[in-house]
């Protein structure tokens, strides 16, 4: 007698799982090492920099980026740190409010995200979308539509560009477009 009440995976669904789990256990690596042999950086640096690119101002308060970033604080602190070293990023307190801080990038910040986007664009089309039809893309995107709500009740990447169906468009464009968008309008002023 089977007194399992577990209620297991059909072999189909093991097999999408697993399929699943390679996908993001070997992409952010995939990403990363691209990143830091053409333009070294960090995914989670040009991620930072990339939703900085595309926020009003270029500035974001530290506590709201790293929930963009999905970073602990201390992790942000210490990735805007080595950004700030390298002239990217300067952080200034917040006008009135002398517990928060703004992260802001700088000119050079901006360079780096034009002169990263393309590479990076690249990497993404060739390990995500290369070999899927448009279909499969919007289906892609329907089944993530779908998922990403379960994992982000509180809708804390919408300001990366995450939306859901019947929700608000984002305020801002998603990390992975801002450097495209970057690039384009880079290329529009040559």
């Amino acid at each position: 007698m089977d007194d399992d009440p577990s209620v297991w995976l059909t072999s189909e669904q093991e097999e999408a799982w697993r399929s699943l789990m390679a996908a993001i256990l070997l992409l952010p690596g995939a990403l990363d090492a691209q990143l830091q042999r053409d333009a070294g950086l960090t995914h989670g640096g040009y991620v930072v920099l990339s939703a900085l690119s595309e926020a009003p101002e270029r500035q974001i308060r530290m506590r709201r980026l790293a929930e963009m970033a999905s970073m602990s604080m201390s992790r942000l602190s210490h990735l805007v740190d080595r950004l700030e070293a390298r002239g990217w990023v300067e952080r200034r307190p917040v006008p009135g409010d002398g517990r928060s801080t703004m992260a802001g990038l700088t000119d050079a910040g901006w360079e780096k995200v034009v002169e990263t986007a393309p590479g990076h664009v690249d990497a993404v089309r060739s390990l995500v979308f290369e070999g899927l039809s448009a279909e499969q893309t919007r289906q892609l995107k329907s089944i993530f539509d779908t998922i990403v709500p379960k994992i982000d009740p509180e809708n804390r990447l919408s300001a990366c560009g995450a939306t859901r169906r019947g929700a608000a468009p984002a305020s801002a464009a998603p990390a992975s477009a801002a450097p495209a968008s970057a690039a384009r309008a880079s290329a529009a002023r040559s």
